[in-house]
């Protein structure tokens, strides 16, 4: 966990700044990222928008790795995360690169590659991890950890973001789009929009083998109180019936002792 604050211009909470004025804007070179500063960043983050598919999947590389470790929330990545939204409808990612070779790693589409790690942002600062900081570490948790408190904050100027690709045409954007938007629309505002979401995840569980994808969906589905007994086939039920043997197994690992010790590896 870090604890300073992300020194980007406040933009509203609801509202997305453009991406040119992110950049120039920031005070990258003063927030913290994975190994030392972001001062790299901007001309890195530019390149992103380059309009060779080569040049275009390095940059995103280089500046996703800098702001993504251990599902850390880094002073950087909430002006990563801002510029990666803002970014998502320009015409040299809408556009793609969605050709005979696009899901040849490590060529993803561009658009699915940014949405993709917006997910995992977005999951890495849900309301479950900060009930889980809360409970290691007090109610002040998020007042200490400033960065996750800033991304969950922004959390509707990202979403009006990703909301346009649920209904995009190719499958992996707009699956990858709704996996996004999932954790995104537990932040109070956006918890309208979970109705909507439900027909796009119908969509996905009729349409996709994608276990990661399935998963998410099926969990959302069940904590917004949906039966999804209808939805689920036998993979499904195999899958959630192996997770729960494999937690069952991590905790009597974990309590063998009666202190949460253990004196071998668990099998997680």
């Amino acid at each position: 966990m870090t604890h300073s604050r992300s020194r980007i211009e406040n933009p509203r909470p609801h509202e997305l700044p453009h991406y040119q004025a992110l950049l120039d804007g920031t005070d990258w070179a003063s927030l913290a990222t994975v190994r030392g500063t972001g001062e790299s960043l901007p001309t890195t983050l530019a390149r992103i928008l380059n309009p060779d598919p080569v040049v275009r999947a390095a940059a995103t590389d280089n500046a996703l790795r800098a702001v993504t470790h251990q599902n850390t929330i880094y002073e950087a990545t909430v002006p990563v995360a801002l510029y990666v939204a803002a970014i998502l409808n320009h015409p040299a990612i809408a556009a793609g690169d969605f050709g005979h070779d696009a899901d040849i790693p490590p060529h993803h589409p561009t658009l699915v590659r940014l949405l993709k790690w917006l997910s995992d942002t977005a999951y890495d600062a849900d309301d479950e991890c900060a009930t889980i900081g809360e409970r290691h570490f007090g109610k002040e948790f998020l007042d200490e950890y400033g960065e996750m408190r800033e991304f969950r904050d922004l959390r509707p100027a990202i979403y009006s973001a990703v909301h346009p690709l649920l209904s995009h045409d190719n499958a992996d954007v707009h699956d990858t789009a709704l996996v996004a938007a999932i954790p995104l629309a537990e932040h109070p505002a956006l918890t309208a929009h979970q109705v909507e979401l439900v027909g796009h995840a119908s969509r996905l569980l009729a349409t996709s083998t994608d276990r990661y994808n399935r998963d998410r969906v099926l969990d959302a589905m069940k904590a917004w109180g949906h039966d999804t007994s209808d939805l689920e086939n036998a993979d499904d039920i195999a899958a959630r019936e192996r997770y729960a043997r494999l937690k069952a197994e991590r905790d009597s690992w974990w309590a063998a002792d009666g202190t949460g010790g253990y004196s071998q590896d668990p099998p997680f």
